[in-house]
């Protein structure tokens, strides 16, 4: 699975560890979901996608091997 959780991070102006405490994660989370080394599960998704203010559709993609 592909995502665009940075380049709407950056876009926010927001970093690593203001996303992460502002969904109750840790910076460690967000910075692995990013570099695609962690899948969050749907209440995750949701979470950045509305924290974001973007569709979840918008974050994530699926990928062929998927």
């Amino acid at each position: 699975m592909k995502n665009k959780v940075k380049r709407y991070r950056q876009f926010s102006e927001l970093t690593q560890s203001q996303l992460a405490n502002s969904i109750g994660v840790s910076r460690q989370t967000i910075h692995a979901i990013e570099k695609g080394k962690y899948v969050p599960s749907t209440v995750l998704a949701l979470k950045l996608s509305k924290e974001l203010k973007v569709k979840v559709e918008e974050l994530f993609t699926l990928e062929i091997e998927d």
